[in-house]
């Protein structure tokens, strides 16, 4: 009787054991992934989001100001350890400012693409917490206002549009990833731009938008 009893109450218990190995993490963990455009300031304010919705979430600024494509892909190479480390569920990136400046920093479309089909190929070997591969959205970049911008300039403005986001698009959509389309939150709105980088305005507008793309997949 007594084995009996004892059998029992392992049987009893087990499924509470089982529900609590197989149980999901609690929240979400967001890594974003960027130039300066990232690393000024989105991800504080995508926080904000979160919270204001009371969805606990970790939002990871990794931005690095100054970074074209390759310098982006060296960071990655460099710090793949701690990145991978942080098992972020999503990861957003951003990047090609930098790409299109017209100085020593200007890369050409072609290396543009090719470094960011690396730096995508090894984002998607990320794992967030619960083992599955972490889910990459990929975003256009902002235009370069009109106007004195040093380092920047009318060729700079036309590559935003004609070549570097279109790559990313396409980049996007033979990945079978998200495309987020930052670039069109800002036309028409000279107040949320005033220069390369956001305003305070601009920054929440663009973590708005990337909430948009995120929210329905969580």
């Amino acid at each position: 009787m007594q084995i009996q009893i004892g059998r029992v109450s392992v049987l009893l218990l087990l499924p509470f054991f089982v529900a609590v190995c197989v149980a999901p993490p609690r929240g979400v963990i967001v890594l974003c992934c960027g130039d300066s455009i990232t690393a000024g300031g989105y991800p504080h304010y995508l926080q904000r989001l979160f919270a204001a919705d009371g969805i606990r979430a970790r939002v990871l600024n990794r931005g690095r100001s100054g970074n074209r494509s390759a310098e982006y892909l060296s960071f990655l190479g460099h710090n793949e350890a701690e990145l991978r480390g942080l098992k972020p569920d999503f990861i957003l990136l951003q990047l090609g400012t930098n790409d299109v400046r017209t100085d020593l920093d200007r890369t050409p479309t072609p290396e543009f693409e090719a470094n960011m089909r690396e730096i995508l190929r090894r984002l998607r070997e990320f794992r967030g917490r619960d083992g599955k591969p972490s889910r990459i959205l990929l975003g256009s970049i902002p235009p370069v206002p009109e106007g004195r911008v040093v380092a920047f300039d009318q060729e700079s403005r036309l590559r935003v549009t004609t070549e570097i986001n279109p790559a990313i698009r396409r980049l996007a959509e033979s990945a079978g990833l998200p495309f987020v389309d930052n670039f069109a939150i800002f036309p028409g709105r000279p107040d949320l731009l005033s220069d390369v980088h956001p305003s305070r305005e601009g920054y929440k507008a663009l973590a708005a938008g990337w909430y948009r793309a995120l929210k329905p997949l969580l």
